[in-house]
């Protein structure tokens, strides 16, 4: 064993010799550097950066560096994980750390610093959404006034003594709360906590004290602890120990000891999911509006949740009709959607005539689904006699001009791109002529205010101006009321949109996104957006996403990153698939020709043109089999047929049922003909590269097809293979990099706490990237990714994760539970472990036990849809379950219209759901807004709650006037 006594021995006289120790586990071949800001750390250049040595020490690998410095030095470092050529492998996450020597150092002293790697998890409780919100209300400067002054002497005169600087961060900590530490020594308080050393707060949520320590006191056990007026609380875990080097003479005489967190009981919250358009209120105008988050935090406090989530809300309106009502097709990635504008709020002078207007419409908008396209006309038209009132005074006011100055760099791309679409009725931009191409000159005289459409420019800055204020409004609210607002980011943006008009080089438009088949569609599914050209966005550190994020950061404290895989890698289609099973994934290694020459596979036409025989056709089509095989194919050689040049993709087939002139011959057999002919196209077990033709890809399912089950047993046996190594095996390194390319530049460039969704297949490399870079993952219990389950286990979920029993992408809880009998028997026993027949309707007490079972997950959240919320209540569920699913994902022209059919007022009033709902919260040991004593229901007769006060948690709560008992009692 090396021995550390050694370096102290051999550091210069009028130097300070630094000692860094850092226990940390590698594999062959890796080794940590330390590299800082000073020249002795590398001045942050890797090929620079102090090298360290591995050392067997108490039963663990602690790697070691020594550097020499001189008095009064600071710099700020991280730890690096390296190959043997130092590129880097890993890094530490959060802030630099920062390095001040101790009080009283002096030349020719040894300090000798214990670090612990930082993980990302660590992080992202110095986030805004528990920094700023949940933990919020105590700032630096309130923080800075609880500092302790240490009495003791520190000067190191005493030969034998050291100083020990601790070192803690304590990120969830209440206001008026100390932080101490207690050991077994007297001036640790002997294991007495109010008797201990207190620590300092200095900033980031750093707590540090000095203390002087006999040599023949170490090594030292100690722990740390929180004091407020309610007691003392000291973490949890075993004791942590300065262990010294026992082989050793020559102890350092300062040892600074960086702890890492605070060890306290993983802290878990809960939440509650609704997309905005969803909320009912008493005031709103046919949709929900942002004003009405007010509302729902309200309620969110009441029922005991700390977050609340929405769907993306930037604006959609690419075809100014219900299409658009699809929120994850954005126009413009940093508008939000005037559709959640509330037009009352525009003015406090508000004319009576367009008050009276604005009482007829909400009582004819007040419908059980929001009408879109009613809607938004609705509130355009109203808005706009509202600016044309006030435009003056309000585009000139300081408020405006400050929102305009800090926004215009998007904000005029999309005033004159909205302007543009209604000019030429359409959000094609290649149509629009001189103006198809972006120019800033271009942009400047759309914009100019000597323009004669300068006001119609004007009204959407208005517009957005107002969107603006109402939501940050709001989401200043809920920051009061230490709700996190959660919002979503998706993953592409709509083909006609303003940042395809504006950036072009930044996607490739001619392909589109979307996702293999699974758990929603065996077919896969097309979303129509152009994928991503990386490359290009790469060229200026990927500012165009820096940008959405801090945009997206004004209002919202935490973001969900929808189809996370899609910075792995995206399921790329040519644009002119239909649906989503044909694509490759791009990145990736491709099958070269010269590979599957090699394996004995050359028939490269055979397996990449769609295998059509004449025993399929008949099969397929019946008695109409010979009009279709006239109409769409030709037969190249004897009973061997392929798609002629006017129908030769999925949506040139589209068009010509449409306009055939034989559609009357089959209009009543038109979707299932479709459906025929789509699996004729996709008849294909290799799909060529039409960049690369001698690249190819395994179609998806390839086994599924007849073109796979006609090859001879060599052929199938090297494409199974092939295929295995494809989609499981050669990517994974590829697809690793490209997210750690892309993902930190997201993480980093705003303060809010990322989750990802990471649904559907799922590579091996996701979850290790996803834990490395502290994005917390999801989890629905009825699509387990685990592959041999078919219900998710809530109980063995990682803390790193969101849990649901459901989402927008699927039906409610009530809707899947009466979907499938055989399915719901299933779960009734392998779940919740009874034999007997589940009721046919998802009951409040089987409600109750999913969302007890989901709440007492070890995941960090468990965040509900409102929808299986109200399944808790009787009263709650007599509309048609189906009729509350958000979105069907098999459907790509789904019209997203669900509408809460009741009130957040009506909710509000509602105590005993919200008692129910939060001694659920409390019962699982999650934290809840606020922790006064609080009144629960304990009984309950007839339509009275019997009340009583106290902390008592009862597990069998009160519903529509009975006690729920438990599914298991």
């Amino acid at each position: 064993m090396r021995n550390l006594g050694s370096l102290a021995n051999k550091r210069s006289s009028n130097s300070i010799t630094i000692l860094f120790k850092l226990p940390y586990y590698t594999q062959w071949g890796q080794r940590l550097v330390i590299s800082g800001s000073d020249p002795v750390l590398g001045s942050w250049n890797l090929k620079q950066a102090l090298s360290m040595d591995p050392v067997h020490q108490v039963g663990e690998l602690v790697w070691c560096a020594k550097a020499s410095v001189q008095a009064g030095f600071a710099c700020e470092y991280s730890y690096y994980l390296v190959d043997d050529s130092r590129n880097v492998l890993r890094w530490e996450s959060g802030k630099k750390r920062k390095l001040e020597l101790p009080q009283g150092v002096k030349e020719g002293d040894v300090v000798e610093i214990h670090d612990l790697w930082q993980d990302a998890s660590e992080g992202l409780f110095l986030k805004s959404a528990f920094k700023h919100v949940i933990f919020g209300g105590t700032d630096e400067s309130e923080k800075e006034t609880q500092v302790f002054h240490i009495s003791q002497n520190l000067s190191k005169d005493q030969q034998d003594t050291v100083v020990v600087q601790f070192v803690i961060s304590c990120p969830l900590i209440d206001a008026g709360t100390n932080v101490c530490v207690t050991g077994g020594i007297s001036n640790l308080g002997n294991w007495r906590c109010q008797d201990g050393l207190k620590l300092s707060y200095t900033k980031d949520s750093l707590w540090k004290a000095d203390c002087v320590i006999r040599k023949d006191e170490l090594p030292l056990k100690y722990k740390y602890c929180q004091i407020n007026e309610g007691g003392c609380a000291l973490e949890v875990g075993p004791n942590r120990e300065l262990a010294i080097d026992s082989g050793s003479n020559n102890l350092p005489n300062f040892f600074v000891l960086s702890d890492g967190p605070f060890r306290d009981t993983p802290w878990r919250g809960a939440g509650v999911a609704i997309p905005m358009f969803s909320v009912r209120s008493d005031e709103d105008l046919g949709v929900g509006e942002f004003l009405d988050l007010k509302l729902l935090v309200d309620w969110a406090v009441k029922s005991g949740f700390h977050l609340v989530q929405l769907l993306p809300v930037n604006d959609t309106s690419v075809h100014k009709m219900w299409w658009d009502s699809y929120p994850y097709s954005s126009l413009s990635v940093f508008a939000l959607h005037p559709l959640y504008l509330r037009v009352q709020a525009l003015s406090d002078d508000i004319p009576e005539e367009i008050m009276k207007e604005i009482l007829r419409e909400k009582e004819a908008l007040d419908k059980k689904d929001v009408d879109y396209e009613a809607t938004m006309a609705v509130k355009l038209s109203i808005a706009k006699k509202i600016f044309n009132l006030e435009k003056e005074k309000v585009l000139s006011s300081s408020s405006f001009q400050k929102f305009f100055s800090e926004n215009q760099e998007w904000l005029k791309p999309y005033a004159a791109f909205c302007h543009l679409r209604d000019f030429f009725d359409t959000s094609d931009h290649s149509q629009w002529g001189v103006f198809a191409n972006f120019s800033n000159e271009k942009l400047e005289k759309l914009t100019s205010e000597d323009a004669i459409h300068h006001d119609i420019i004007c009204f959407h800055y208005y517009i957005q101006y107002h969107l603006y204020l109402q939501l940050s409004e709001a989401a200043m609210y809920a920051r009061k009321n230490k709700v996190v607002l959660k919002g979503d980011l998706p993953i592409g943006v709509d083909r006609n949109s303003v940042d395809t008009w504006v950036y072009p080089n930044l996607f490739r438009m001619n392909t589109a996104t979307g996702a293999p088949p699974d758990y929603f569609d065996k077919n896969g599914q097309n979303w129509g957006f152009p994928t991503y050209n990386w490359e290009e966005m790469s060229k200026d550190n990927y500012a165009w996403w820096r940008a959405r994020l801090t945009q997206m950061g004004k209002f919202f404290t935490a973001y969900r990153i929808d189809h996370i895989l899609g910075f792995f890698r995206i399921w790329e289609l040519p644009d002119h698939a239909a649906t989503g099973l044909v694509g490759k994934f791009r990145p990736s290694i491709a099958l070269s020709q010269e590979e599957l020459e090699r394996e004995g596979i050359w028939d490269f036409n055979r397996l990449s043109l769609p295998y059509i025989r004449h025993d399929m056709l008949q099969v397929k089509f019946g008695s109409l089999w010979t009009l279709i095989t006239a109409t769409f194919l030709n037969e190249y050689q004897p009973l061997c047929y392929e798609f002629k040049e006017d129908c030769n993709t999925e949506k040139k087939i589209i068009a010509k049922l449409k306009s055939s002139s034989e559609r009357s011959l089959w209009a009543e057999q038109e979707d299932e003909i479709r459906r025929g002919l789509f699996d004729l196209i996709q008849n294909i077990v290799l799909i060529r590269d039409p960049e690369d033709p001698c690249q190819f890809y395994p179609r998806f399912n390839l086994e599924d097809t007849s073109s796979f089950a006609d090859l001879d047993e060599h052929s199938k046996n090297v494409l199974r293979r092939l295929y295995y190594d494809y989609y499981f095996v050669r990517q994974e390194n590829l697809w690793r990099q490209n997210a750690l390319r892309t993902l930190p530049v997201l993480l980093n460039s705003s303060d809010m706490m990322a989750c990802g969704e990471d649904l559907g297949l799922i590579p091996s490399c996701v979850h290790p990237v996803m834990q490395e870079l502290g994005l917390i993952g999801l989890r629905i219990q009825r699509m387990p990714s685990e592959p041999d389950l078919e219900f998710g286990i809530p109980s063995k979920y990682s803390y790193m994760t969101v849990c649901a029993p459901s989402c927008h992408d699927c039906s409610t809880l009530r809707a899947w539970w009466e979907e499938d009998e055989e399915r719901r028997c299933r779960y009734f026993k392998t779940i919740v472990g009874v034999n007997d027949m589940p009721p046919q309707k998802c009951t409040p007490e089987v409600a109750y036990f999913i969302i007890q079972q989901h709440l007492e997950a070890p995941s960090m959240w468990a965040i509900f849809p409102l929808q299986d919320m109200l399944a808790l209540k009787e009263e709650y569920t007599t509309r048609p379950a189906a009729e509350e699913t958000i979105n069907d994902p098999t459907n790509p022209k789904h019209y997203w219209r669900f509408r809460v059919h009741v009130t957040m007022e009506s909710l509000l009033n509602d105590k005993e759901l919200q008692l129910i709902m939060k001694d659920l919260v409390r019962s699982s040991g999650r934290s809840f807004p606020g922790k006064e004593m609080e009144v629960k229901i304990v009984a309950s007769s007839g339509d009275k709650a019997v009340e009583s006060s106290g902390d008592k948690v009862v597990q069998c709560a009160p519903v529509n006037g009975n006690t729920i008992t438990c599914l298991k009692c």
